[in-house]
């Protein structure tokens, strides 16, 4: 429901301090406004949690049909996702826009790839590997500010996971990216495609679970941001048992899977920036924001570093505003302390998108 003017007072985070907050045409205000109707008193409030690695308009196979796509958007509203960076998508969803319902999401157009080299129905593959600058200017200019590569998959001639462009392919395509104005992201799986992503000044890493010393420290130095989707890589060994036909590539994700833990957490004690995305669309069900950031304690961060992560952390990253006076009124109110697990994250007391209360 809407109203014409709201009022919300409690305990705002990170710094615990209390915080009131007026709404007015789904903006928040600073100062009173006059008949403003309090509906939440004590307590915590906190900006709209982000997916930043989520799929809204991605299937199991591939595209869907809109009206799942609003779905899949309505389900991490009411999960408390009110901020979606989309790391790829076949199916055009920027009609969802126009619905103040849904949560805004940002758009990275679809994944590229080669031939043979993703999952099928997800990504457009390029024959030539120099293809991929223009593609990646092309998708630019249908996303929201990202663009995102396939960095490594399952070669078959070779039975293992494998980079699939070159570094020299990998430099001129980021650049072409920026020249556009974009950031670009890359999936990756193993260690081996790591180096020359990096070093083509790609902004931002999803998975991460080859991370090594080395590119561990490149990262930090670079300030190359990490998107471990913990939740998603506790699905590695069923990965690795439905692989039979590739014994090598199966044991390489069984590995990958045991040190997971230890590596990301390197990564943060480097001071590499880690933020929370469940990968959700394909398998992984949506909704499942507040699981990832209980995954995050896991690697040594602290609950409000956790819920950072997913949230104001998030927000700035994203260059999008947390709560501030002026911003648009996407919040979230708890009865109990947000931070002290899933079960409690997972279902805000309330929840306003654009002023309007859900």
């Amino acid at each position: 429901m809407a109203a014409s003017a709201l009022h919300i007072r409690g305990r705002g985070l990170p710094d615990g301090q209390t915080v009131e907050w007026w709404i007015a045409d789904g903006i928040l205000r600073s100062e009173p406004v006059r008949g403003a109707k309090t509906i939440f008193d004590g307590g915590w409030i906190v900006p709209g949690l982000v997916d930043a690695h989520c799929h809204v308009g991605l299937g199991p196979h591939g595209a869907i049909d809109v009206d799942e796509a609003v779905e899949q958007a309505r389900t991490e509203r009411d999960a408390g996702a009110l901020l979606l960076r989309d790391c790829g998508s076949p199916t055009d969803t920027r009609s969802l826009d126009a619905h103040h319902d849904l949560p805004q999401i940002i758009r990275a157009g679809r994944h590229l790839a080669r031939p043979k080299r993703y999952i099928q129905g997800f990504a457009i593959e390029l024959e030539d590997e120099w293809q991929l600058p223009e593609a990646l200017a092309q998708q630019a200019r249908r996303g929201d500010g990202w663009v995102k590569i396939v960095g490594d998959w399952i070669d078959r001639s070779s039975g293992d996971l494998a980079p699939l462009w070159s570094d020299e392919v990998l430099v001129a395509a980021v650049a072409a990216a920026h020249a556009e104005g974009v950031r670009v992201t890359a999936h990756v799986f193993g260690e081996d495609a790591l180096p020359g992503l990096i070093n083509s000044g790609i902004d931002c890493i999803e998975h991460g679970t080859g991370l090594t010393e080395d590119t561990v420290v490149m990262m930090a130095e670079r300030g190359t941001a990490l998107v471990p989707t913990m939740i998603n890589i506790e699905n590695f060994p069923q990965f690795a048992d439905a692989a039979t036909k590739y014994p090598v590539y199966a044991a390489h994700m069984r590995d990958l899977y045991a040190r997971f833990w230890q590596r990301i957490g390197a990564a943060r004690e480097a001071g590499v920036p880690i933020y929370a995305g469940s990968d959700a669309g394909g398998t992984m069900a949506h909704g499942m924001i507040a699981d990832e950031v209980e995954a995050l304690k896991g690697i040594g961060m602290t609950p409000t570093e956790a819920l950072g992560a997913a949230c104001w952390d998030a927000r700035r990253w994203l260059g999008r505003p947390a709560l501030a006076d002026g911003a648009p009124a996407d919040l979230l109110c708890f009865a109990e302390d947000p931070r002290s697990g899933a079960g409690v994250l997972s279902r805000p007391d309330r929840i306003l998108l654009r002023g309007s209360i859900f």
